[in-house]
């Protein structure tokens, strides 16, 4: 005697929400753009382009997100900065 037994696989899909902070870094009147351009240039990665126009967006404005991310990622490059001289948050 042979038996088909009917199965129905549930296959659920959990989704994670990954909290994306933002790196901030803020306008002071200590720090030189060269400074500030390198800084973001090695520590974040960015092109010099880039780097250019969150300095000139932290000089107008006061600050600027220059990096978003998971907290884990971004913490070592605010503490980077932070040795560096410039003020930087993780929001």
């Amino acid at each position: 005697m042979q038996v088909d037994i009917e199965t129905d696989e549930q296959i659920l899909e959990e989704t994670v929400e990954v909290g994306i902070q933002k790196l901030i870094i803020f306008n002071d009147d200590v720090n030189t753009f060269d400074w500030v351009i390198d800084t973001l240039m090695e520590v974040c990665g960015h092109t010099s382009e880039q780097a250019e126009q969150c300095t000139i967006i932290i000089h107008y404005k006061g600050k600027c997100s220059v990096k978003e991310g998971e907290f884990g990622e971004l913490l070592p490059m605010r503490n980077q900065i932070c040795e560096r001289g410039i003020s930087a948050e993780i929001h």
